[in-house]
């Protein structure tokens, strides 16, 4: 194996004193070969002293969980569902912790609640360090790994890391201490050498130990993982199991469900609690499972896996969950081992309840203190987030130019179509159609956008939510102002070539005012998909996003013709649509303010163009107006994807809104 300084020279330039201090007292090599066929459990066990800088610079305090009698119930059509039936348990820093059950036990339901994922129908007390737990503060010292691997696509290792490390530590550290951090983690993980590999190239335990890496950035005490090993083979599974014994071993609280682990894989777990039916049938030491289960006269062969054995015991035999609960109250007795050590020698970092509780009080009164909800401002979350998104649309060059192609395309397409027809007195209605034409342009393609792309971006938003990395707003106003540099220098490369193809007067204020009111479309269109793409996934949205624009399209151009005579309550709803707005805007751009069109033929009825406005509905219409009917819609579409975005992101309001239908359908 090849010896790896643990600090790399890339920071030597950072002078600064304390960093030198730090970089002396670490000066030891940490073997590990970072190929990932030869990155050994040894290797991981050798490295226990790492991580040095990461807990002295980021100091968290150790975190014990206790939760009574914890039930979960939902509600559906058919009723209400127990899920969980008031189990009990305790899982401890220092210790590596694995929930354990057959599908449909539990166990993900469990993680959700004490990682406080899941509030709602939950009945039963959960304490922190013996004090009831305050989520404000539980979720800054937390951290929740689902179970898809989603990363942020197009950026690589190190640059993941770097905005980590800037949104959860914030102004904590300064840059060199942050970069310290940032090597310390990746090289403890093996994950060093492909600091410059891109997320999407990353394999599958990779892209597990880089997930794990972002959230070791803050170093929470207390790390919770749904189904780690899924999609691993049994090298990377064994690999990810080391390497959370190891983060375990320093004062962490790690708790992770796992489906079916083999015997090997079994023993490297300190804790072990066992679901079945939602009742917990066991909760101890792993090497105390099979003396356990030999009380209620379920004998484990020497030669069997205590965790297949158990799994078999729980599905084969109808009464062994209940005999189990029964027997360990329900999780309200802990089958303890007196020594626990690793493979070295190495012992857990354990506290006393009494030092736990004190080093915990002073954390909290600390985060009073400040009043921080998150550790950056919004501002610099702003600008951390505008540039990530920067990155990754200059990287992702197929979408840019499929974007570039579409508009360009369609430009030339429309131009050909409505060739010179733009100060044509013969053929005014033509010249509507144009006008017409490119707002179905820009509603289409700004609404499909992210009706198509936008859930995707939720999946991997929910985990950078959740783990409070930052707020909402702060994302969602990144989200807006990020699209606008590609949106402008395309809709004026379609607006350009059309406009002038088309034979539009060549007039700067006309071209201006035309330009003006299709940006304003397309942001408007955008927000009504960012809505769609908010509250639907990919599918019902593709459906939902042409369905609600079809009836605004028909409400915009309705009166073509009869203009003056458009009913009053049909002017009522055409004020609804903003595409009506955009058309208006489109057509005051052309033919307000302006002389008599030409006539190639004896009689034109439309030479005066105030005509043409005045069978089209819009003769009394000002542009002023229209921009501020589209403006108003902006603000109204972007506030629905706002408000849709949290709702969808925030776990309560989701069930209480899924039970408030159940109980309406129930009561019909």
């Amino acid at each position: 194996m090849s010896s790896i300084p643990l600090v790399r020279r890339a920071i030597a330039g950072a002078s600064l004193a304390h960093t030198s201090s730090s970089l002396a007292e670490q000066n030891n090599p940490l073997v590990v070969n970072q190929h990932e066929n030869q990155w050994t459990p040894a290797a991981l066990e050798r490295a226990g002293s790492t991580l040095k800088a990461l807990n002295r610079m980021a100091k968290r305090p150790p975190v014990h969980i206790l939760f009574e009698d914890v039930g979960y119930t939902v509600s559906s059509h058919k009723g209400e569902q127990r899920i969980l039936h008031n189990v009990s348990g305790e899982f401890r820093s220092g210790e590596l912790t694995c929930i354990l059950g057959p599908s449909g036990a539990g166990k993900s339901t469990l993680l959700n609640i004490l990682a406080g994922y899941t509030s709602n129908g939950v009945n039963g007390r959960i304490t922190v360090n013996g004090h009831t737990r305050d989520m404000r503060v539980f979720k800054k010292l937390s951290s929740y790994i689902m179970q898809d691997d989603l990363l942020q696509p197009r950026l690589t290792v190190q640059e993941s890391m770097r905005i980590a490390a800037d949104l959860k530590l914030g102004k904590e550290l300064g840059k060199a201490e942050k970069e310290l951090i940032i090597i310390e983690i990746l090289q403890t993980l093996g994950l060093w050498d492909h600091r410059h590999t891109r997320s999407e190239c990353l394999s599958g335990g990779q892209s597990k130990r880089l997930s794990v890496a972002l959230e070791l950035v803050n170093n929470p005490p207390i790390i919770f993982l749904d189904e780690p090993t899924t999609g691993l083979d049994i090298v990377s599974i064994r690999q990810l199991v080391v390497l959370l014994r190891l983060l375990s071993r320093q004062g962490r609280t790690i708790v992770c469900t796992i489906h079916q682990p083999s015997a090997s894989l079994f023993s490297l777990f300190d804790r072990v609690y066992i679901l079945a039916r939602g009742l917990c049938c066991y909760q101890g030491a792993a090497p105390l499972l099979v003396p356990y289960l030999a009380e209620t006269g379920h004998i484990c062969p020497t030669t069997h896996n205590p965790a297949d054995y158990v799994l078999e015991t729980l599905l084969g035999e109808d009464e062994a969950p209940a005999q189990l609960s029964e027997l360990c109250q329900n999780g309200k007795l802990c089958r303890k081992q007196d020594r626990m050590t690793t493979r070295g020698g190495k012992k857990p970092v354990l506290h006393s309840d009494e030092s736990i509780q004190r080093i915990f009080v002073e954390h909290v009164a600390k985060e009073q203190m400040q009043k921080m909800e998150f550790p950056t401002t919004f501002l610099n979350q702003f600008l951390i987030l505008t540039k990530r998104m920067f990155i990754q649309t200059k990287r992702n060059s197929v979408t840019l130019w499929i974007q570039l192609m579409h508009h360009l395309i369609t430009a030339l397409l429309l131009g050909s179509i409505f060739y010179h027809v733009g100060n044509d007195a013969n053929a005014p209605i033509v010249n509507f159609k144009f006008c017409l034409s490119c707002l179905v342009f820009f509603m289409y393609t700004y609404i499909m956008l992210p009706v198509l792309l936008f859930p995707m971006e939720v999946r991997l938003l929910r985990r950078e939510y959740f783990n409070r990395w930052y707020s909402l707003k702060a994302y969602y106003a990144a989200l807006t102002f990020s699209t606008l540099p590609v949106m402008i220098i395309l809709c004026l490369l379609f607006v350009t070539i059309c406009y002038i193809m088309s034979g539009q007067l060549l007039e700067w204020n006309r071209f201006v005012l035309f330009f003006i009111i299709g940006i304003m479309t397309a942001i408007c269109s955008e927000g009504l998909g960012l809505a769609v793409g908010s509250a639907f996934s990919v599918t019902n949205g593709s459906i939902v996003g042409p369905a609600t624009a079809a009836p605004l399209l028909a409400l915009c151009c309705y009166g073509m013709g009869f203009g003056p005579y458009i009913e009053t309550s049909m002017k009522f709803l055409m004020s609804a649509s903003y595409l009506r707005y955009g058309l208006s805007g489109f057509s005051i751009a052309l033919y307000q303010n302006r002389g008599p069109m030409e006539c190639n033929v004896e009689f034109c009825l439309y030479n005066n163009p105030k005509l043409i406005l005045r069978d089209v509905g819009m003769a009394n219409d000002n542009y002023g107006f229209q921009i501020l009917g589209l403006l108003v819609f902006t603000a109204i579409h972007r506030s629905l994807a706002y408000f849709a975005l949290r709702h969808r992101l925030t776990a309560e309001a989701s069930n209480k809104f899924i039970a408030y239908i159940s109980k309406f359908l129930k009561h019909r």
